[in-house]
């Protein structure tokens, strides 16, 4: 029988290659459990977490969310949930740390959390074994290697990925600009970034932003990469942490129907609604603002609506409700067990690398 393995495989002990992506602002724990259950790499997501610690860009009213715990407590319990539920697996897993200018704070702060608690635990140690970090300077970051974590970087261009290889990163991640939440202000989409990426660094690629499926598991090997990672698909599984109306969301929206506008840490992807819709247009009033070099101070105003989007997504309210996602949705129609759909993804992949010979060559 034909198995699907690439050199992601063995780095990070792991079945098929395939990781989590982080999102927030859920800790994705049902998620991370699910994944590496099922071969892949399941990945806690930190950036909810934070909200106790940053008020001022908190994303949603944290006790609603999380609970009375502290960030540091949130993501010990985390990792030590996911260990639990993966014990009989065996699985490895990750946690995923945003280390953005405006999340700095937080960022030391969980990555010695994720430190402190693998050296507590011999199992956790052994299982969680990569530290991913994504929206900022990996220079600082480079020290995780020391205490035996496995460093994987986010990037969304060639210059970002030299830096990160430079900084000596295990694994870069390529980002192409179609992906949900957080993206780039220069639109580079995967099937530019992944081959320019894999062709600019000796780094093991991974491949991320429009993969959902065996035929762009494929795709994304044959561009270099060894691997792919997923956001969008993974929230619309039967054990993601994300709502109902999210996970619907994703189903029932077009390619078309996404849209981008500012962040709290810069650009991000939303499912096109009517929150949305707002946030776009309040970027758009910054513009004018922005080519004539005059400070705009409307973060509080892009605040607001991020914080009561959010608000309203725990409301059920689907129209106002914030939600993330990338142009790979109009390729979503279901809800599938995680196990289901990793399944599915590994045999469509190893059949259309298996097919693709007789299509294409001709002796």
């Amino acid at each position: 029988m034909t198995h699907l393995h690439t050199d992601l495989c063995d780095m990070l002990d792991i079945r098929v290659p395939i990781l989590q992506g982080g999102m927030g602002p859920y800790k994705t724990e049902d998620l991370a459990i699910a994944v590496t259950n099922a071969g892949a790499l399941g990945v806690i997501s930190s950036i909810g977490m934070a909200a106790t610690l940053l008020p001022e860009a908190a994303p949603v009213d944290a006790k609603r969310l999380f609970g009375d715990d502290p960030p540091m407590v949130l993501l010990q319990k985390s990792i030590e949930a996911v260990a639990k539920g993966t014990k009989s697996s065996k699985g490895v897993f990750g946690v995923n740390v945003p280390v953005a200018a405006e999340f700095l704070v937080a960022s030391k702060m969980f990555v010695e959390q994720v430190i402190e608690t693998r050296n507590a635990d011999s199992d956790i140690e052994r299982r969680l074994r990569v530290l991913i970090t994504s929206a900022g300077n990996p220079k600082p970051w480079a020290e995780v290697k020391n205490h035996g974590l496995i460093w994987v970087h986010v990037v969304p261009s060639v210059y970002h990925a030299k830096k990160a290889e430079r900084a000596g990163a295990d694994v870069i991640v390529a980002s192409g600009h179609e992906g949900g939440a957080h993206v780039s202000w220069d639109p580079v989409h995967s099937m530019v970034l992944v081959p320019a990426v894999a062709q600019a660094v000796k780094t093991p690629v991974v491949a991320a932003g429009g993969f959902s499926d065996g035929a762009s598991l494929a795709a994304a090997l044959c561009l270099g990469a060894v691997g792919i990672q997923m956001g969008t698909r993974f929230i619309a599984t039967q054990e993601s942490d994300f709502e109902s109306i999210w996970k619907d969301a994703i189903i029932n929206h077009e390619e078309r129907q996404t849209l981008v506008a500012r962040g709290l840490f810069g650009p991000m992807r939303f499912l096109r609604n009517h929150r949305a819709e707002m946030l776009v247009k309040q970027t758009l009033d910054d513009v004018p603002r922005f080519y004539l070099g005059e400070p705009v101070d409307s973060n509080n105003a892009i605040l607001k609506l991020e914080q009561s989007g959010f608000v309203d997504l725990l409301d059920h309210k689907s129209d106002t409700a914030l939600m993330f996602g990338g142009e790979v949705t109009g390729r979503i129609s279901d809800l599938p067990t995680t196990a289901e759909l990793i399944d599915t993804i590994v045999e469509g992949a190893i059949k259309v690398l298996a097919q693709l010979p007789g299509k294409v060559l001709k002796s």
